[in-house]
């Protein structure tokens, strides 16, 4: 991939990795000299060039340790230890319980090298209520608008084009790309990150059935709103709703991507993750530490407790009790293959009762 920075402001290799040291990670740099590289981006084994650090977290790609022209990689110890001696390979070696982590906290540090810092203040062509209140050290981006009694903590940055209601709090270094919406009353916690387009805050789906006409509905006014903890993060045109009378919440360490669905009154458990186009009923609770696989659908009303794991495309109709990972896809097949075995599927229950009563006259 291409480098990230220059030569000027590449970091040489020691000094990125106490990157790491100060979020408690150790490394161990294993090199024939002491002229350790600067190091001007990231890549993958296979793509990474002789500035560069490359990890192997997955044993499938060990094989391209031979080929790799990275100038370092991140190893366990277990895979240093099955390498030949560090002579004989043409990168340098750093040791670290886990690569993938490692490798997070310096993609993390070079894409706020690359980024440009935002200015703090307000753009002049936002709109922002007299009683708003913004820390000066905020940076609020054009045409945004800022609502009756927001306020807007230490360090956030909000992008082009955010509408934030009335009432809304963001806590501290927390970041709005272009277009997010907030409706009145939300609140959002610290160091989180919503992508743009989502909608937060919008009424639930509430309707009563209204006998005054034949099939018609009647409002249910959301009271609710939604209450989203620190470190959380939102994918782009991802939708939450506030509550109808408690409120919708995220807890701490939530992850979310993209094109997600949460209805009105979810309540979803700490450093939770849930993958894009994952639709959520109202009135569910998702326990810790749970994941959710892409294009997966819960029903409403429902509780999953701590360190459940929903495949993708699974259906959840019913409450899980018990932690462990639950799949409920019908394989694919090629599709006159696929209906041939649907229409047996369907059949199943008939031919569990001719069995029954065989057994029976047996």
């Amino acid at each position: 991939m291409p480098v990230i920075l220059d030569d000027i402001h590449a970091p040489r290799l020691d000094e990125l990795l106490k990157v790491c040291e100060a979020q408690g990670v150790t490394t161990t740099v294993t090199a024939r000299t002491s002229e350790l590289p600067s190091i001007q981006g990231l890549g993958t084994l296979a793509h990474a060039g002789p500035s560069e650090i490359s990890f192997l977290s997955n044993p499938k790609y060990q094989s391209q340790l031979a080929h790799t022209r990275a100038a370092a990689v991140l190893l366990t110890p277990e895979v240093n230890d099955a390498l030949p001696a560090s002579s004989t390979t043409g990168f340098i070696r750093v040791v670290c319980a886990q690569p993938y982590l490692v490798y997070a906290l310096l993609a993390r540090w070079f894409d706020a090298a690359r980024t440009p810092r935002a200015v703090a203040g307000v753009h002049p062509s936002a709109v922002v209520a007299d009683d708003a209140h913004i820390d000066p050290s905020a940076s609020v981006g054009a045409q945004c608008v800022i609502e009756s009694g927001a306020r807007i903590a230490a360090g956030c940055r909000i992008g082009p084009g955010c509408v934030i209601g009335r009432g809304v709090t963001i806590d501290t270094d927390t970041v709005l790309y272009a277009r997010v919406t907030l409706y009145d009353g939300v609140s959002i916690g610290a160091r989180g990150i919503i992508h743009s387009g989502a909608v937060i805050g919008a009424d639930g789906f509430g309707f009563a059935p209204d006998p005054r006409a034949q099939g018609a509905w009647f409002k249910i006014s959301q009271l609710g709103s939604v209450n989203i903890g620190n470190d959380v993060e939102i994918g782009a045109n991802t939708t939450i709703d506030r509550g109808a009378l408690d409120s919708t919440t995220l807890a701490d360490g939530v992850k979310l991507d993209n094109q997600i669905m949460v209805a009105h009154n979810v309540q979803i458990g700490a450093h939770t993750a849930v993958a894009a186009c994952v639709g959520i009923a109202g009135s569910t609770t998702i326990g810790a530490r749970c994941t959710v696989g892409g294009a997966a659908m819960l029903s409403g009303h429902l509780q999953l407790v701590d360190d459940v794991h929903i495949s993708g495309g699974t259906a959840v109709t019913s409450s899980i009790n018990k932690p462990g990972r639950y799949t409920g896809v019908y394989p694919y097949a090629e599709h006159t293959q696929w209906q041939k075995n649907a229409a047996v599927v369907s059949q199943l229950s008939q031919l569990r009762k001719r069995i029954r009563s065989a057994t029976r006259t047996d």
